[in-house]
């Protein structure tokens, strides 16, 4: 069984930083971070598979934010760099067992298991 539990969020000024952690217990082929604004759909943020090193990022955070993992730790990270009001959302860990291609990372409906989520608070 897969258990997924993030950590990290908070409320931060714009131009900070932050980093969500997701401790995953049992086995994953792919990992990803999704988050959810009030009122709007989840969107899929980063994702990478546990064997490789190819990340995918969506449009709106590809360079300044970062996904890697920690094998040994068995937990995988978002840094969050340069945070914008937009980026204001409850972010989601999300893992399936499958080794996920690029095309499916983007897409919620392809992960089996969901943390719990945590909220990222961008303001002045």
């Amino acid at each position: 069984q897969v258990q997924l539990v993030e950590s990290g969020g908070g409320l931060v000024q714009p131009g900070d930083s932050l980093r969500l952690s997701c401790a995953l217990s049992g086995r994953a082929g792919a990992m990803g971070w999704f988050r959810q604004a009030p009122g709007k759909e989840r969107e899929f943020v980063a994702a990478v598979r546990w064997s490789d090193n190819s990340p995918n990022y969506s449009s709106s955070v590809k360079g300044r934010f970062t996904i890697s993992k920690d094998k040994a730790k068995k937990t995988l990270y978002l840094q969050m760099n340069n945070l914008k009001p937009e980026d204001t959302a409850v972010y989601y860990c999300a893992a399936d067992a499958a080794n996920l291609i690029a095309s499916s990372q983007w897409s919620a409906g392809s992960y089996a298991y969901w943390g719990q989520g945590t909220q990222v608070t961008v303001s002045s």
